[in-house]
């Protein structure tokens, strides 16, 4: 009897649980556009039942208690929406939520790169974009430079030139460091002499975002982008303050100290960043040189940002750098040098540049922009019986206007840029000065022909004294297939003019490297082209967001400058008789399910120098890539990333192959209201290359290095704090 009143209990129980779990469906829109919102998440608050709205924006929350429930909706580039139901509900149909724009986070979606206002999703041209949050990521990671940021994406490598000093340089789609151009906010403050070292002396903790246009890109800017560019954005001020300190240790001997600074005060604003990095000489393998060589850097960039009118905004900055980094034989380092330990380089940079904006719009469709930079840079690097000492100061001026109407915009403008590098006398070696000075025009047009076409266009012809004309034409569309497919198709033409600072030059701290010779050596010219296809669906009831992009790359440059020994063992630089073309695939992969985000990426590069008739592959290129992350993500409490990054064989300078090789990493932050704390375990699988091959033939004190093409470190550990004020 009493068995059948507990079962009669149990079922009714059962059945109150049963009715009071109610379904919620809600459409997401944007509230000013109307457009569904794809991939928003929605959750029980409080609870870690959620969902993910569909391609319409639909999302389906079940098992929801009867009652008041309060439901948090969160979006990239929106602002977090907290909406209090009764249940049961007195229907079932969808309700429509219009969630509001983030501002400030939608202003990471503007592309600077291309000059126009046009939104990242309309752009023609293809753009990989990295926005704040990840480049926070990244930044735990690796405060004191941009290398892990550049070569942790597909298609780019940093390729090391130094194996002491640890200078590098970045590849992308196969092609020389020399041809990526890289601008900071625009202007081209890493060109010549100042490429040295250039990603090594860039924190990335002043940045809002990143932009990479792989391909000839030299119609934006003008020469030196055959391969691409990268754009550094600094971050601007906002009403709301931007206050806080990052501390940062490794176990390969390694200190940063950060702090960045930024706020709106009405007609002005301000933002202040501010670094210190230090590293003792690092040897984790024991062979006697500096896998990571001793150094100082301080970094200083302060911005003031005048908002003159409701029409008119004026802004000026400053970025100086100074580093002095020794590296070479370790007793040297650590000051215990004798006649077996005598070997080192020692590296002493300073970069001072100037940036100064001014926009003024006219009306909603009319703007003029006018810019300008300043740079100085000085370099004196020593090695054993050889010093080298010169100093560059270049400058960049450009004027633009800019007319936008609904369907079609156009960008016309020009620009003087000009590049002086005076080399101090120390030996009766040809000094290798020059002055170069390049007049451009360029025109630029983004038309929405159809709702499913836009077409972007350029055209800039440049006049770089002492070598000529250069026409580059550009062109590029976005075809919208589908809601969920689509695809991009451009190509574009591209130059470099001739200057020793090169990869190659670099390996030999310049050492016998001959002047370039104005009445042999000729401009670089290139052209090349890429298509990609873009698909993104729900699976599994829209459980799982799957998004593919298939890229297919392919570029051609003739007479390429080579490095080629001369009599009396020096070196000159050499147009050959040949071209380099190098063609390829990128895939890239994301899937994200609630808090779970899974990346993969692979790259295919076949790049071949035609030299004489022969043809042969190009070294330091590998032929397979592929980088994979795992990213756990709580918003405001977790960070968790595991990655894994493989690295195929790759052709060497002194004929051999290089090991293939795995690098794994794992990063965990918790983030709290006002501070987080962090430790990243990167390459825990201790891969580095002297565990599998040797860096240097001879002896101690004259060593013959190799080709850098494996990590030096092995695995660091470090751990930080971000404090925000």
């Amino acid at each position: 009897m009493k068995m059948k009143y507990i079962l009669t209990l149990f079922l009714a129980f059962s059945g109150s649980v049963i009715l009071a779990q109610n379904t919620l469906r809600v459409k997401l829109i944007d509230c000013e556009t109307g457009e569904p919102l794809i991939g928003a998440n929605v959750v029980l608050q409080n609870t870690s039942n959620g969902t993910s709205s569909n391609t319409e924006g639909l999302a389906i929350l079940a098992n929801m208690p009867n009652g008041k429930q309060k439901v948090q909706i969160t979006y990239t580039g929106y602002e977090k929406t907290i909406k209090q139901f009764v249940f049961p509900l007195e229907s079932d149909e969808p309700i429509v939520i219009k969630v509001e724009p983030n501002e400030e986070a939608l202003q990471e979606v503007v592309i600077a790169s291309t000059r126009g206002t046009r939104t990242f999703k309309d752009i023609p041209s293809r753009i990989e974009f990295i926005n704040d949050e990840e480049l926070g990521e990244k930044g735990v990671m690796k405060p004191g430079d941009i290398r892990m940021l550049l070569n942790e994406s597909t298609g780019i490598m940093t390729q090391q030139t130094s194996a002491i000093s640890g200078n590098s340089s970045i590849r992308i789609q196969g092609l020389d460091g020399r041809y990526t151009q890289i601008l900071k906010d625009g202007f081209p403050v890493f060109s010549g002499a100042a490429s040295g070292l250039g990603l090594l002396q860039t924190p990335p903790l002043d940045l809002k975002q990143v932009e990479i246009i792989k391909g000839s890109s030299s119609t934006l800017y003008g020469g030196g982008a055959i391969a691409g560019l990268v754009n550094l954005i600094s971050k601007t001020p906002e009403e709301k303050r931007d206050f806080s300190i990052h501390l940062n240790g490794t176990t390969g001997k390694g200190l940063d100290v950060n702090s960045f600074f930024g706020q709106k005060f009405q007609k002005i604003g301000t933002t202040v960043f501010a670094s210190y990095n230090r590293n003792w000489a690092y040897d984790p393998s024991d062979v006697g040189f500096t896998a990571i060589p001793k150094f100082d850097r301080f970094v200083l960039n302060p911005k003031l940002f005048v908002y003159l009118s409701d029409q008119t905004d004026f802004n000026i900055g400053i970025n100086s750098m100074i580093e002095n980094r020794l590296g070479g034989d370790m007793k040297y380092v650590e000051g215990k040098a004798d006649e077996a330990h005598s070997y080192f380089e020692r590296n002493k940079t300073q970069r001072h540049s100037s940036q100064m904006t001014f926009e003024h719009r006219f009306d909603e469709h009319n703007k003029l922009d006018v810019k300008n930079s300043l740079t100085y840079f000085s370099r004196k690097i020593e090695i054993p019986e050889f010093k080298f000492d010169g100093k560059q100061f270049s400058s960049f001026s450009e004027v633009s206007y800019t007319h936008t109407q609904e369907r079609t915009e156009w960008v016309t403008g020009a620009n003087v840029w000009t590049d002086k590098f005076t080399e101090k006398k120390l030996t009766d070696f040809p000094l290798r000065n020059y002055n170069m000075t390049t007049l451009g025009l360029f025109v630029q047009n983004n038309t929405k022909v159809t709702d499913w076409m836009n077409l972007e266009s350029g055209l800039r012809t440049d006049y770089i004294i002492d070598y000529g004309v250069a026409v580059l034409p550009r062109i590029s569309s976005l075809f919208k297939i589908t809601d969920q497919f689509s695809s991009r198709v451009g190509g574009g033409f591209g130059y470099k003019a001739p200057t020793i600072f090169s990869e190659d030059s670099e390996r030999r701290q310049f050492q016998n490297v001959l002047p370039i010779n104005d009445n042999q050596n000729k401009l670089e010219k290139s052209y090349g082209a890429n298509i990609d296809f873009t698909y993104k669906t729900g699976l599994f009831n829209d459980q799982i967001f799957l998004s593919i992009n298939q890229l297919f790359f392919y570029t051609y440059l003739k007479n390429p400058l080579e490095l080629q020994a001369a009599d009396n063992d020096r070196w000159q630089f050499t147009n050959i008789d040949g071209h380099v073309d190098s063609k390829g695939a990128e895939t890239n992969m994301k899937l994200t399910y609630k808090d779970f985000g899974f990346f993969l990426g692979y790259t295919y590069t076949d790049a071949k120098v035609t030299d004489n008739g022969k043809t042969y592959q190009k070294t330091l290129t590998p032929k397979h890539k592929i980088n994979s992350v795992l990213m756990y993500e709580v918003e405001d409490k977790w960070k968790i990333g595991l990655e894994a990054y493989y690295t195929a064989k790759q052709n060497l300078n002194d004929g051999q192959t290089g090991k293939s090789y795995l690098i794994c990493g794992l990063m965990v932050q918790r983030i709290w209201e006002k501070f987080s704390l962090y430790t990243n375990f990167e390459n825990f699988t201790d891969r580095r290359q002297t565990r599998f091959d040797t860096i240097h033939t001879g002896s101690m004190t004259k060593p013959e290095f190799r080709d850098i093409y494996a990590p030096l470190d092995g695995f660091v550990l470090n751990a930080g704090i971000i404090i925000k004020l």
